[in-house]
């Protein structure tokens, strides 16, 4: 049947990332907002990497699983809205069999990272 109307839905509205950390306060100066995607093929694992700056989004397909090097880690499946953390040490992982596809935003500034690497953190 065809939608005839338009509709809005909140995917997520929150003041803390998903581990349950309060976000930090907003830095001083003038915003720069970043947007990206990702595709993560099956079986793939990121880096071990931080945000230093608040960011949020929706995976669009597939199950990404976010760990974090103590061993906290959860699942967010297609459709799910998350908000990262910011300043944990963490990484996306695809453990299922078709690509994952990551929709994120990020309030930043002129010249800061959205991510900084650990490759000093081996990823096995």
């Amino acid at each position: 049947m065809k939608q005839t109307t338009v509709t809005s839905t909140e995917l997520i509205r929150s003041s803390q990332s998903w581990d349950g950390v309060e976000m930090p306060d907003y830095p001083q100066g003038r915003p720069e907002l970043v947007a990206m995607k990702y595709e993560i093929p099956a079986g793939k694992k990121l880096g071990w990497h931080h945000h230093p700056v608040m960011n949020y989004g929706i995976v669009v397909q597939g199950d990404l699983t976010i760990a974090c090097p103590d061993g906290t880690e959860r699942v967010f499946h297609e459709g799910e809205a998350l908000v990262e953390m910011v300043g944990t040490i963490h990484r996306g992982e695809n453990r299922g069999t078709k690509p994952v596809v990551l929709c994120m935003f990020y309030v930043s500034q002129k010249g800061l990272p959205i991510s900084v690497q650990h490759p000093e953190i081996p990823l096995e």
